[in-house]
């Protein structure tokens, strides 16, 4: 059996990775993986209203992200849980809008953050809603679920583990001509191998991805939607993880994220232009059959930044006072376009034509 699953691989090798990791074969999916990036960073800015996009793209990464480590909730549960009383939530679901929380909290301190182990950390707090921080305890190994059998044994000790980490940190920090692609395949793969918390190591390195694309300014908006094509492609994810590690191929493993980028930009924005196109006939049906008194454009837009509406919405956004802003939501189910649902003490109202969108899209 190999050093990496019958010990501790404290031998795990430092950063920058010794492979060549501008192979022609590399150089060429990280310029289409650049190009299909920089079409869906100006696509997200076109948008007159990017929350539309950004609120249902967010959630579902965290919804996927999350199921990677069989953490599973539903659409329905997941959008209904953006809009409804905490106390209806269930705990799956909670834990997945953890991670979107988490990555809202990255980004509002991105300015102002080295990308660095108590970043990480914190990362991996808001997630987990958990005080741990690096393992510090002896046999965390990952193993074959089934069989039972060891398949890595990550680094053990806090403070080489934290040395880890930082050398993780000086490597994503450094100024060098190392397309940031590539970079961010390499910093993916460290984070999994070191794998520094007893729980939710993949999620922070999901997360990490996006603030670190949008950090280097490929993005403005987090709008990659990377575990999507992850869980497609779990076992091709893991097989390549492992390699790295077996067999330091990192040309296979750094090829798989170009092609994730590439597949995952020009997948997102086929939705923005799904979502725009479901919003401007609704725009355009609505205007032809609500009374003047309920149409407006700002109304529309705002029961597409989420698929769960209600009255609390409309009032935050001075649209209308509590009891308006309920006739218009019931003129809207009434004319249609909404669905409503009793949600312990509230009422919901659900866009069925966004939900259906996101949901099959």
């Amino acid at each position: 059996m190999s050093d990496y699953a019958n010990q501790p691989y404290n031998i795990l090798p430092l950063l920058p990775p010794k492979a060549d990791l501008e192979s022609p074969a590399i150089l060429k999916a990280a310029i289409a993986a650049n190009r299909a990036l920089a079409e869906l960073k100006g696509k997200a800015q076109g948008l007159p209203n990017p929350s539309i996009l950004i609120n249902s793209i967010v959630a579902q990464e965290a919804k996927a992200s999350s199921e990677i480590e069989n953490i599973v909730t539903t659409n329905d549960k997941l959008f209904m849980a953006l809009s409804a009383n905490d106390q209806q939530t269930d705990p799956q679901t909670k834990e997945v809008l953890r991670y979107r929380q988490a990555l809202w909290q990255g980004i509002s301190k991105l300015e102002n953050n080295d990308l660095g182990p108590t970043f990480f950390v914190e990362l991996m707090q808001t997630i987990k809603e958990s005080k741990d921080g690096i393992r510090e305890d002896s046999g965390t190994v990952i193993a074959n679920p089934r069989t039972r059998k060891i398949i890595y044994w990550p680094p053990e000790g806090k403070e080489l583990i934290l040395g880890l980490l930082q050398n993780l940190a000086d490597y994503i920090q450094a100024e060098d001509d190392t397309d940031p692609l590539i970079k961010m395949a390499v910093m993916h793969y460290q984070l999994e191998a070191i794998h520094p918390f007893e729980d939710g190591n993949g999620r922070t390195g999901r997360i990490l991805n996006i603030l670190y694309l949008m950090r280097q300014n490929l993005l403005h908006q987090p709008v990659l939607y990377l575990s999507d094509h992850i869980i497609a492609h779990k076992p091709d994810y893991y097989r390549l993880l492992r390699e790295v590690t077996e067999q330091e191929a990192w040309e296979p493993w750094i090829l798989f994220m170009m092609e994730a980028v590439r597949q995952t930009s020009e997948k997102t924005m086929s939705r923005i232009d799904d979502i725009q196109q479901l919003l401007e006939e609704t725009l355009a049906e609505a205007k032809s059959v609500l009374p003047d008194r309920v149409y407006s454009k700002e109304l529309i837009e705002l029961l597409f930044e989420q698929p769960y509406c209600k009255v609390k919405f409309l009032v935050e956004r001075d649209l209308a006072k509590r009891q308006t802003a309920a006739d218009y939501l019931k003129e809207l189910e009434s004319a249609g376009f909404l669905k409503s649902r009793q949600v312990g003490r509230e009422v919901l109202y659900l866009n069925t034509r966004l939900y259906d969108l996101l949901s099959t899209g």
